[in-house]
């Protein structure tokens, strides 16, 4: 110890550094602003200072989305794990196991059933945290059983997309999800039964190229990334420079591709409201 920290620990007017919370500060991602913790939770993890929408996890979303925080958890469909026994640098069961010590979720997409601004809804979240919200047969299963509850409920589905894409531990696999979310979502359709998407940062990959685009009404958080393959990607293939802000939430509302951008603390209130249109309509006809 240092003569200085010696003499700093002996003056009881000063508190130890070892007293001071190691989560008191939140550091933007966006703009590089320290941010009390409590002022940044209290703000729905939204920076201040910048807008910036951090990512959160499924039970923060449930929390801030159902009346009075109510809400039925929907129980993960079980799934053949690591069908191809796959290993890298590691082996997936081991990903998977980190992943879940380090998660609450049992995989990257949860459901839950709820009210919102009192309409009965089930809404799925997927969590970039785990494994980057990554589409793997577990997703794809928890996708299904939660448009088949949502018609059972004669409610709609609410989606959360966040994910880097189709999980690549499980190959073929992880792509035969984006046909049979496709098929989900006709049946929920059938059933006359609203499905709507909220695109959160990111959202890319194979979600992009099934769920996460056929939504009856798109919306998405501000600045979300939004796309199927990465700029880099995109301008070395057509080999041009892309335009400012391209992929984000804005530029896509923009042209076309998105109904409307909403900041998290307006969402309950605007799925609330479309919700309410899109269910009188489905009782009008």
């Amino acid at each position: 110890m240092s003569w200085f920290s010696r003499v700093r620990n002996s003056i009881p007017l000063i508190a130890k550094r070892d007293s001071t919370p190691d989560n008191l500060w939140h550091k933007c991602k966006a703009c590089g602003e320290m941010v009390f913790a409590k002022e940044f939770e209290d703000n729905l993890s939204v920076c201040p200072k910048c807008n910036h929408h951090d990512r959160i996890g499924a039970q923060a979303r449930f929390g801030m989305l159902f009346d009075d925080k109510i809400w039925e958890e929907l129980p993960s469909p079980v799934v053949r794990e690591d069908p191809l026994k796959f290993k890298d640098s590691k082996r997936y069961v081991d990903r998977l196991k980190a992943a879940r010590a380090a998660n609450v979720g049992n995989d990257a997409l949860t459901n839950a059933l709820g009210r919102i601004e009192g309409h009965k809804a089930v809404v799925g979240v997927q969590d970039f945290a785990f494994m980057g919200g990554s589409m793997g047969m577990a997703v794809g299963a928890a996708f299904i059983a939660g448009t088949e509850r949502a018609i059972a409920e004669k409610c709609p589905y609410v989606i959360f997309t966040a994910a880097g894409g189709a999980r690549m531990q499980e190959g073929i696999l992880s792509l035969m999800q984006m046909p049979r979310s496709t098929v989900a979502i006709s049946r929920l359709h059938a059933a006359g039964l609203p499905y709507i998407v909220v695109m959160t940062d990111p959202t890319t990959g194979g979600v992009t190229a099934s769920y996460a685009m056929l939504g009856d009404v798109q919306l998405a958080e501000p600045n979300a990334l939004i796309g199927f393959a990465g700029q880099r990607v995109i301008e070395q293939t057509i080999r041009e420079k892309l335009p400012e802000g391209f992929q984000r939430s804005e530029y896509l509302l923009e042209h076309g591709m998105l109904d409307m951008v909403v900041e998290r603390k307006d969402l309950r209130a605007r799925l609330g409201s479309v919700i309410d249109y899109l269910m009188a309509a489905k009782a009008a006809a």
